[in-house]
């Protein structure tokens, strides 16, 4: 076979400023999958685009191609429409976990695909998999039944959805390509997209604890994906989310899982419940159902009753303990004052050190790691109080998480702190 295009010839095209044809990019896209074009001609190619960019046509028909590499699951025979929530990650970010019971308990159908964690940001699939016998892996049928059942499912991305994200995927990670905005849009859309649901709400973190530090990254980031989903006919919208601070009170995966368990109860920490809520209000809200009272359902037990629904459809046995760290370390207050800094890059990093995270794709973790703490930003505390627990099943994990907590904690005598707001912004109609 004579290909129609050299891939040199685009990588030039890109390294000079140059925008790539509709038929150029669907043709790199496939032939990459095909093994046509190297590995190391695509890292030249994501190279060119972290730092001279793409144009919004550039980036839809690179979505569209990877989306055409795989295929597209179809929810059509379902009675309820389809709408998901994607997170671009943060620490103490189990939001999904009440979320998508708390949204089908309204009547809609969340057919939520999940990933893993890797460095400093927990995976949704790490979290559950830490409920007994609960599986991640279903086939598409067995998705489907479970959404007509109980009318959500939280699995893993099959690998025929989008096969070219994750190569080219796997190809930025060991090439300093990842944050390349074109890419990570087009990565997080590309399955997003090929899931087959009608609508998605994006909740892109911006902060110390978020890939995107600042708002204006995060702003660049949201609307390009909000314009890639409408381009491809999904109704999509974004929150942007603070995440200098970690959500709520607890980062790690059973610590994650027993305070989304308290949510779905009506307690939890106000800021996951909040944000919660409002994540659900615009997911129903895109699909027709509004006027109604969200926060309800957290406490009728409506919305928990998906959730065991949910969690036995997939194996889970919800009447066995969660795991419970071995180990066990406490952190107390340095001095007498108010909180004024919590930083959720320290938490995520401590997580990670004590065993709830990763560091290649390959490596297990602990259910039980993690750490939680009993404080909010504006709390008074006491010089000797405990205020963090680091939990591991391996004590000389201790060292390296107390490590990152050298100045994580800001604490100042007499100081009025002004609580930061948790929705910085909205994108999309």
């Amino acid at each position: 076979m004579i290909e129609p295009f050299a891939a040199v010839d685009l990588i030039a095209t890109k390294r000079e400023f140059g925008e790539l044809s509709t038929a150029e990019i669907n043709w790199i896209i496939d032939a990459y999958v095909r093994g046509v074009v190297a590995d190391e001609q695509m890292a030249a190619m994501a190279m060119a685009i972290l730092l001279n960019g793409m144009q919004m046509r550039e980036i839809v028909d690179w979505t569209q191609a990877m989306i055409n590499s795989g295929e597209r699951l179809d929810f059509s025979a379902l009675s309820a429409s389809t709408v998901d929530k994607h997170s671009t990650g943060g620490v103490g970010d189990m939001i999904t976990l009440p979320l998508a019971p708390l949204v089908a308990s309204f009547g809609a159908a969340v057919p939520q695909l999940s990933g893993r964690g890797l460095g400093h940001t927990g995976g949704t699939l790490d979290k559950l998999e830490s409920i007994p016998n609960w599986q991640a892996n279903l086939t598409n049928a067995q998705m489907l039944q479970v959404l007509k059942d109980v009318g959500a499912v939280i699995c893993a991305a099959g690998a025929g959805l989008a096969p070219a994200d994750k190569k080219l995927y796997a190809l930025r990670d060991v090439t300093g390509t990842i944050p390349a905005i074109p890419l990570i849009a087009s990565s997080i859309m590309s399955k997003k997209i090929a899931e087959g649901t009608s609508a998605l709400v994006l909740d892109v973190k911006v902060g110390a604890g978020a890939f995107m530090k600042t708002l204006e990254q995060a702003t660049l980031l949201a609307t390009t994906m909000v314009e890639i989903g409408n381009a491809a006919g999904v109704k999509t919208r974004a929150l942007l989310t603070n995440m200098n601070n970690p959500l709520g009170r607890a980062a790690g995966n059973a610590l994650e899982v027993q305070q989304a368990i308290e949510v779905l109860n009506g307690g939890g920490p106000k800021d996951v419940v909040d944000l919660t809520v409002e994540l659900a209000t615009q997911m129903l809200d895109l699909v027709g159902i509004s006027n109604v009272d969200v926060a309800a359902n957290l406490n009728n037990g409506k919305a928990a009753a998906k959730w065991e629904a949910m969690i036995k459809a997939q194996g889970g046995d919800l009447s066995q303990p969660l795991a419970t760290a071995r180990h066990t370390h406490q952190l107390t207050a340095g001095s007498t004052g108010v909180v004024t800094e919590f930083d959720a890059l320290a938490v995520g990093i401590a997580a990670w050190r004590l065993g709830a995270g990763r560091s290649r794709k390959e490596d297990t973790v602990q259910a039980a790691a993690g750490v939680t703490w009993n404080f909010e930003l504006g709390q008074q505390v006491n010089a000797g109080d405990p205020i963090i627990t680091l939990h591991s099943d391996d004590e000389s994990r201790f060292e390296l998480a107390l490590d990152a907590f050298k100045d994580a904690v800001t604490i100042e005598p007499d100081a009025i702190v002004k609580k930061p707001d948790l929705i910085l912004g909205r994108i999309g109609a």
